[in-house]
């Protein structure tokens, strides 16, 4: 008897929750923007007709990617970059990649010298390295050339996990303007330049404080010769600030730090760089999110939740999540070089978003979260449920990341791709 009667509560549960799911997916189908292909160069058509009050409100946009190697989160990106730019007037392209790629990106993009590929190639996160990437930096360098240098695009690096050639930049700008920084400090700042992750935490501590003093001897040069608004004293100070910030993330080695001073450099380009105060932001959902960077299950305090509680209703954030596709992976293997595999998901794995996401009618949608806590009847999107977020090592097939959230909370607005596939990495294509 006893097992009858479960039997018929598991079987009222089930079709409770299947009743439910198609609540949600009628609700998705009516209420969700259709965005109508993934193609970069094609435009928003019915998203620029239904713009969410908050997302045309908003000047700083996170716009994340749930793998870090998905060629359509990439393409989806520079759609709406390529959006924003010509609807909202955003001309800052900010980037999860290193303050040292910004000189040679800036000034091919305004039409200058140099080779686009071999740029690409020295930015320092490799899922960047791809076709998609220099597909959007060709757009860029067009729109660019038609335009005054105050109209231009810019393109500028927030992250802090290299320190590469930050101290040659040091030594020829003390050597060129003859500052009085003695051997011995610049040797420090040849140091955190070129240190690996390998070093103690106490020897990063010690290098801060002597970092701190060549700034403060290039700001006290500047304010006595009388150039206190000279460009270059800028440039340097802020290259030496990013230095510290390096050198800060060498000592504790958290996500939690590098976060923060993303932030840090976001907010100082915002207040100081960017002339309208509008901003794009292209980087791992985990990053962009309203609350936690929570790869490899950390619930560390990230760069989203910064920009949420400084700039508030000015800061949109948008989640990606996707159903099936191929996925890469790298393999790792004690003392054998690394190389990397392809898997294909045929369908999303269970008790997650994509499972019931990837059955509305729409191949890719746009769904504010607002709309969704408002108007949806189930509490989708408001209940907790699981992503599987990959970040620059892919997948793995015998680890998954599966992460448990409420969209809501994470999110302003989530676009849903129901496949994806592997960026083009053959750059010799070009």
């Amino acid at each position: 008897m006893r097992i009858i009667l479960l039997t018929i509560l598991f079987s009222i549960s089930l079709d409770l929750f299947a009743q439910e799911e198609e609540e949600t997916i009628a609700w998705i189908n009516q209420k969700a923007l259709k965005i109508e292909d993934a193609d970069p160069d094609t435009e928003l058509v019915i998203f620029k007709d239904n713009v969410p009050l908050k997302f045309a409100e908003a000047r700083i946009f996170g716009f994340g990617e749930a793998s870090h190697h998905g060629k359509e989160f990439f393409d989806i990106k520079a759609k709406f970059f390529k959006y924003l730019v010509k609807n909202q007037d955003v001309k800052a392209f900010i980037m999860e990649e290193a303050y040292q790629t910004e000189a040679a990106v800036n000034e091919w993009i305004s039409g200058g010298k140099g080779d686009i590929i071999e740029i690409i190639v020295n930015f320092t996160l490799a899922p960047w390295q791809c076709l998609e990437v220099v597909d959007l930096l060709k757009w860029i360098r067009e729109y660019n050339l038609s335009r005054p240098n105050k109209e231009q695009i810019r393109f500028y690096g927030m992250d802090i996990q290299s320190g590469n050639d930050i101290h040659l930049e040091v030594r020829d700008f003390v050597s060129t303007h003859k500052i009085p920084v003695s051997e011995e400090l610049l040797a420090t700042a040849d140091s955190c330049s070129t240190v690996g992750y390998s070093e103690t935490p106490d020897w990063a501590g010690n290098q801060i404080p002597r970092l701190k003093e060549i700034e403060q001897i290039i700001v006290d040069f500047q304010t006595n010769s009388g150039k206190s608004s000279n460009q270059e004293f800028t440039s340097i100070i802020r290259s030496l600030n990013y230095l510290i910030k390096h050198t800060t993330y060498l000592e504790n080695r958290k996500s939690e730090v590098r976060d923060l001073k993303m932030f840090e450099n976001v907010k100082w380009l915002v207040d100081n760089e960017i002339n309208n105060g509008k901003a794009f932001i292209w980087a791992h959902n985990d990053h962009v999110n309203n609350l936690t960077f929570n790869y490899y299950g950390m619930p560390w305090v990230n760069l989203g939740r910064h920009l949420k509680e400084h700039y508030k209703r000015d800061y949109y954030s948008v989640g990606f999540d996707f159903g099936v596709g191929t996925l890469p992976g790298a393999v790792i293997k004690k003392n054998k070089p690394i190389y990397w595999e392809s898997h294909t998901l045929t369908k999303p794995f269970r008790k997650t978003y994509a499972e019931t996401l990837i059955k509305a009618s729409n191949d890719i949608y746009f769904v504010d979260m607002k709309e969704a806590v408002n108007s949806d009847p189930t509490n989708f999107f408001d209940t907790e449920n699981r992503q599987l977020g990959l970040g620059g090592p892919g997948y793995n097939p015998k680890k998954k990341y599966l992460i448990t959230k409420k969209f809501s909370e994470m999110f302003d607005g989530i676009i849903f791709v129901k496949r994806i596939s592997v960026p083009n990495y053959n750059l010799d294509n070009d």
